[in-house]
């Protein structure tokens, strides 16, 4: 099973423009580890949003 491109581009930008890591170092995160910092992220997006 392949993992969408869109998608994957999606995370990578995400992270690294919240956590300014390289995108290197975003792939080198196995997919489980990368989707949980993308849900923390998005988390404390909407903590500091007030949501």
């Amino acid at each position: 099973m392949t993992y969408a491109a869109d998608r994957l581009y999606e995370e990578v930008a995400y992270v690294a423009y919240h956590f300014h890591w390289s995108r290197d170092d975003i792939l080198d995160l196995e997919h489980p580890e990368r989707l949980r910092f993308v849900a923390q992220i998005a988390r404390l997006n909407s903590l500091a949003s007030g949501r």
